[in-house]
């Protein structure tokens, strides 16, 4: 059976939360700042895998289509 990761203190994860919302007004859509912030608030949360959660997240607001535009954006720009 798989290690349960267990979750961050409330104030870590209300920090997280926090500075997510503040990424979101700073970056705009497919920066890449806001899914790092995202990534951070659900790894606080205790996710196992945070990106797939976070790309879950993603996908559901902005659409498969959209979100894979921004992903390759984002591949393109790390190298």
């Amino acid at each position: 059976m798989a290690k349960k990761r267990k979750k961050a203190s409330l104030a870590k994860r209300r920090s997280t939360r926090k500075a997510y919302q503040k990424a979101a007004k700073k970056y705009r859509p497919g920066e890449g700042g806001r899914f790092k912030a995202l990534t951070e608030a659900v790894k606080a949360g205790g996710a196992k895998v945070p990106k797939a959660v976070a790309a879950a997240i993603g996908r559901k607001k902005y659409g498969k289509k959209k979100f894979q535009h921004m992903a390759a954006k984002g591949r393109r720009r790390k190298r």
